[in-house]
């Protein structure tokens, strides 16, 4: 075999086609196209500053420290410097047409649903008798075992068993409606009484519940749920065309394979 591949541009698109991955590569190209007009139609540009910042933040993200780094970044991926510019600008088009497009709508839309961003820190453990879960949930309530005893019996999961039946920060939405219910009624710290659901009997120590907050990290992820809704709609009023040869049309419906 030599030594070494060349590859043509017939090559990639080739491999693109056989591996089925011209659709989400045209959706991609689509959703580029999308954002660059819209920004333009907007008069959204970029400044210098903004482009400079937003390469930087590109080569932190990929650890290119030094300009080697960068050279040899480029160089694997086929770039040259204008291409890693022209990412930064792609980059930046989406953040600040995003921003433009619903920042005003965060408030409204978070304070509106304040009920969903309401967290809580639960412990819990999912038993197969309603009958030892309620000797469980009564010997608790003596101090006659701990919860996180009860989770190194009863727990499968080792990640989940090791933590004692921590569950972390979860959401209204994590829930089953009947155990979501109990849990953001109750004052914590609390020990719920076993709720049957089609998993099982839930033993759930309600340790918290967080507040909901409108902090920077949320206000960006609602925009970028607002934006990617956006975005879908376009696409959804777009007839996406690729002017890509198909050679199906040259076999006969005979020499097609056969479904199975």
């Amino acid at each position: 075999m030599e030594k070494h591949l060349k590859f043509s541009n017939q090559d990639i698109i080739s491999y693109l086609k056989l591996s089925c991955q011209i659709p989400s590569t045209l959706a991609a190209i689509a959703t580029q196209k999308i954002i660059a007009q819209t920004a333009d139609k907007l008069g959204i540009e970029p400044s210098v500053e903004e482009l400079q910042q937003a390469a930087d933040s590109m080569r932190l993200a990929n650890r290119l420290l030094k300009a080697d780094d960068t050279w040899a970044w480029l160089d694997k991926h086929y770039l040259t410097i204008d291409d890693f510019e022209e990412i930064a600008k792609t980059n930046l088009l989406y953040i600040k047409l995003a921003e433009h497009l619903f920042t005003d709508k965060v408030e409204p839309f978070f304070y509106a649903r304040k009920i969903d961003y309401t967290g809580a820190v639960t412990y819990e453990v999912i038993l197969d008798d309603e009958d030892l879960a309620l000797e469980l949930f009564y010997a608790l309530q003596e101090g006659e075992i701990s919860f996180q005893e009860i989770a190194r019996q009863y727990v499968q999961n080792p990640e989940i068993r090791r933590a004692g039946g921590y569950q972390g920060i979860r959401y209204r939405k994590d829930f089953r409606p009947e155990i979501a219910a109990a849990v953001f009624a109750a004052s914590p710290p609390q020990l719920l009484k076993p709720i049957i659901t089609p998993q099982g009997v839930h033993l759930i120590n309600v340790e918290e519940i967080i507040a909901p907050a409108l902090d920077e990290q949320r206000r960006i992820q609602i925009i970028k749920d607002f934006f990617s809704d956006w975005l879908e709609q376009q696409m959804s009023e777009l007839e996406i065309v690729a002017e890509l040869s198909h050679n199906h049309h040259s076999a006969s419906s005979s020499e097609l394979p056969k479904p199975a």
